[in-house]
């Protein structure tokens, strides 16, 4: 896994990069939002754990910048700011996951590995069709019989789980695992949300399907 781990705080940065390199992951270190710019323009990063304040340029424009430019690293952000409000703020701005500071480090470690299982991850195939349905992984693209779509970031991810289910049920449980955040409950209205606009933007004649106890299927 090559992380990106954009600190500020030299001795944490240190010592995190030094933890996970002992994981085997392939660690480089920003201390500020500038260099982070800088390295992610020029290497496609699994990951890019990413804290809110920094300096210069910030983490929130920092994380902005990589979702508009489509990058296909996967954003776990740092804070020091532990509240709800600004969890959902920074899960709003296109990270994929948020941990608050303090945080114990084998967590760090699972989350990292929970996101590197997300769609998207290196050794995914690159493209995935079904029913007129194309989506490009690696451009983050999707298309219905030739149609753009323009989907968000997390409506492409939940596609990517039910066009990689080839046409199997996909649980509730296991979107929220794969596309948002595994410490969520089943009852969070975020993967109806999600579907509904999906279907909205994928036209007629509908193409996914409620499995009423289950799931959905496409």
């Amino acid at each position: 896994m090559d992380v990106l781990l954009v600190e500020d705080e030299v001795e944490l940065a240190q010592m995190l990069a030094d933890g996970l390199r002992g994981e085997g992951m392939d660690v480089r270190v920003a201390h500020d939002g500038a260099r982070a710019l800088e390295l992610t323009a020029v290497t496609d990063f699994d990951v890019v754990v990413l804290d809110r304040d920094l300096p210069g340029i910030s983490g929130d424009a920092v994380c902005r910048t990589l979702v508009a430019s489509a990058h296909p690293a996967r954003i776990l952000m740092l804070t020091a700011a532990g509240t709800i409000s600004d969890r959902v703020e920074g899960l709003g701005l296109g990270a994929d996951d948020y941990l608050a500071k303090p945080f114990a480090y084998v967590e760090l470690v699972a989350r990292l590995h929970a996101l590197a299982r997300r769609p998207g991850a290196p050794g995914s195939p690159t493209v995935l069709e079904r029913r007129g349905v194309r989506l490009d992984t690696a451009r983050r693209l999707a298309e219905r019989d030739g149609r753009p779509l323009g989907l968000t970031r997390k409506e492409l991810s939940v596609l990517e789980v039910l066009l990689a289910a080839d046409g199997g049920i996909v649980t509730t449980r296991e979107l929220l695992e794969q596309v948002w955040d595994p410490y969520l409950t089943p009852e969070t209205t975020a993967v109806k949300v999600a579907v509904y606009q999906l279907r909205k933007k994928l036209g007629d004649p509908p193409l996914i399907e409620t499995v009423p106890r289950f799931g959905y299927r496409l």
